[in-house]
C-alpha cells in the first residue's frame, strides 16, 4: 500500500486533516480578500483617476486645437464640361 493514512469510516484522522485543511484555506482566502481590500483596491483606483485625468486634459487640448482652427470654407462647385461640338454644315 502507500503510506497515506486509512481512508473509510473509521478513520477519523482523514477527517480531521481534511477540516484542519479547509479551516487553513479558508483563513488564506480571508487573508487575500484583506489584501486585496487594503493595498490593491485604493492603489487601482489611484491609477485609474490619474489615467481619466490625463484623458480628459488630452480631450480638453484637442478641443481647444478645434477651436482655434478656422472652418475650412465649402468647396467651389464643379466646372462644367464643355458643350459638345455643333455637327459641320454640309
Amino acid at each position: 500500500m502507500g503510506n497515506y493514512p486509512p481512508y473509510g469510516p473509521g478513520s477519523s484522522s482523514v477527517g480531521r486533516r481534511i477540516d484542519e485543511a479547509i479551516e487553513l484555506i479558508e483563513m488564506e482566502v480571508r487573508h487575500a480578500a484583506a489584501y486585496v481590500n487594503a493595498a490593491v483596491i485604493p492603489q487601482v483606483r489611484s491609477e485609474s483617476i490619474a489615467a481619466l485625468r490625463a484623458v480628459a486634459d488630452s480631450l480638453h487640448q484637442f478641443a481647444n486645437h478645434l477651436d482655434k482652427k478656422p472652418a475650412n470654407p465649402p468647396a467651389p462647385p464643379a466646372p462644367q464640361p464643355p458643350p459638345p461640338p455643333e455637327a459641320p454644315s454640309s
